[in-house]
């Protein structure tokens, strides 16, 4: 059974310091896909800004832009197994009941099809811009 989530922002005072510990180490050791997609992200091409390994209660989202409340995930292959996924699914719903949208993309597909993932991006930030301008 899959346990429910607190409600809250922030992480509590006594997991804090080892998520932020663990969150600089993830920004010290992107993944391929994760290092394609940030060098897109940080450009600000799609006009907002995003943090990369960004604490959110007892998470760390890959990605997350804060003005729209968008978290992006990119799912490798420790993300395959059940257990793994049922724990990305009960991670999903704390963070959407937290206000956030959560987009999720294979480490694949940001490594084969960029500007299909940016595409996708863009409907959730600049939904009133053509991708061809961006």
């Amino acid at each position: 059974m899959a346990k429910e989530c607190p409600l809250y922002k922030t992480a509590h005072r006594d997991r804090h310091g080892l998520l932020k510990d663990y969150a600089k180490f993830n920004r010290h050791n992107m993944t391929k896909a994760e290092e394609i997609l940030w060098r897109e992200l940080r450009r600000g091409k799609q006009g907002t800004k995003f943090r990369r390994q960004y604490i959110i209660g007892d998470y760390i989202a890959d990605f997350v832009c804060l003005e729209h409340n968008l978290i992006i995930e990119l799912d490798g292959e420790c993300h395959e197994g059940k257990e793994n996924r049922e724990n990305d699914e009960v991670r999903q719903r704390c963070l959407e009941k937290q206000g956030y949208t959560v987009i999720r993309f294979a480490n694949e597909m940001v490594i084969e099809s960029k500007e299909q993932v940016l595409k996708t991006i863009n409907k959730y930030v600049c939904p009133d811009l053509p991708f061809a301008e961006i």
